[in-house]
């Protein structure tokens, strides 16, 4: 008897634990698979010493869900690592739009400190082809400085890359340098109030480039824009046709830079992208410059600078506008990368409002009352084209969400 009930205890005792090891396993491997959290790990039915003891996840003994597929945390709260502790959100994962407004500004204040130190340049050194070259160069130095220090790390080339750029390039050039022509012909609140018309451009390219279709309705938004610039033009008293025309040619050939931008940014950041689009701009603008104004510079162009202001301050004063220049563009190709081209061609136009209004300001630029109707004519229907471009992609994304 006492063999027997010997014998019945064992198997008692090892029913038991083979009844502990098939809960363990099924609370600790849902579906089969095998897992590593606790002190154990469950493999093949049997319970075996973990190498490294996980953290406490709460209570793994609950049900799993009946398709038997492992809860994930949505993409919305805080991620964890490997020691199981929540990582803070950033405050850019955080407050997105707040950022992007933060770029906007920085764009429009450094644009600002640009245009009057760009201005004041002209008044005694009016150059426009070789200021183009300088401020370029300045943004070429910048950033081999950047990339030499490791303050920016330099993001590979190939050919195929360089074929996305070059077209940015030269646009780049081209609109840089006819804007530079402009702004040294005319008052600048008159070359700004003229390149108001950049996103009536780039609506036209959305539509008849890209194939992207334009609503009716913000086309005519656009029509106070064309009204408005129009009527300034006709009585602006710094207007000529030098100025006018090297502004609408800059409009043209900003719109594309914005459009080849946006492709280019699929391989590249924007940062390292403006840096090499610097750099083979500049060897675009160069002969243009050698050709058209070095005759003149070599004879009595940088002696009548240095005579009036000196060589210090009109090296300094070169080298200032250049560095604002560039980093004004970067911020700008930082804020292409966020948002859409149309939207960052109606904040340009935004931005004009308080570039037109510092540099009458400043240079106390005199402007008749019918360039002032037209200016806020032109700036009124850049408000409500925003407006009307903000709802219908309100209605995209409930159309998509639906």
């Amino acid at each position: 008897m006492a063999a027997v009930a010997t014998l019945l205890c064992g198997s008692a005792v090892a029913a038991g634990q083979q009844r502990l090891r098939r809960r363990a396993a099924s609370s600790l491997n849902a579906g089969g698979a095998h897992v590593s959290y606790g002190a154990h790990l469950v493999r093949r039915g049997q319970l075996r010493p973990a190498l490294f003891p996980a953290p406490s996840f709460g209570d793994l003994s609950s049900p799993a869900p009946a398709s038997g597929r492992l809860l994930r945390t949505p993409a919305s709260a805080s991620s964890s690592d490997s020691a199981g502790q929540a990582k803070p959100v950033s405050f850019v994962q955080k407050y997105p739009a707040l950022v992007t407004g933060f770029f906007f500004f920085m764009w429009y204040f450094l644009n600002v400190i640009f245009n009057i130190l760009n201005k004041k340049i002209f008044d005694y050194f009016p150059y426009p082809y070789f200021v183009s070259v300088t401020h370029l160069s300045v943004g070429v130095l910048y950033c081999l400085i950047s990339w030499s220090t490791g303050l920016l790390k330099r993001a590979p080339i190939n050919s195929t890359i360089l074929k996305l750029l070059l077209p940015v390039a030269v646009c780049h050039a081209i609109g840089h340098v006819t804007s530079t022509v402009s702004f040294a012909a005319v008052s600048v609140s008159f070359a700004h109030t003229v390149k108001a018309l950049e996103p009536f451009f780039n609506a036209a390219a959305s539509q008849f480039i890209l194939g992207q279709q334009v609503p009716f309705t913000l086309w005519l938004s656009l029509a106070p824009v064309v009204i408005g610039v129009s009527i300034a033009s006709l009585t602006e008293l710094s207007f000529n046709w030098t100025g006018f025309i090297n502004a609408m040619i800059s409009n043209i050939s900003f719109t594309y830079r914005s459009i080849y931008s946006k492709k280019a940014m699929t391989d590249m950041d924007s940062t390292n992208l403006y840096a090499y689009i610097s750099i083979i701009a500049l060897i675009v603008c160069i002969p243009p410059a050698i050709i058209i104004e070095g005759p003149q510079l070599m004879q009595h162009g940088f002696k009548d600078a240095i005579a009036k202001v000196g060589l210090t301050k009109l090296v300094s004063n070169i080298f200032l506008a250049g560095l604002f220049y560039h980093l004004y563009n970067q911020v700008a190709t930082n804020t292409l990368q966020r948002v859409a081209p149309l939207t960052h061609a109606v904040g340009n136009v935004l931005k004009r409002v308080f570039v037109i209004g510092f540099s009458i300001i400043v240079f106390g630029n005199k402007i008749s009352t019918q360039t002032g109707i037209g200016t806020c004519i032109a700036i009124s229907g850049v408000a409500l084209y925003s407006v009307i471009k903000a709802k219908i992609e309100e209605e995209k994304k409930q159309t998509k969400s639906a």
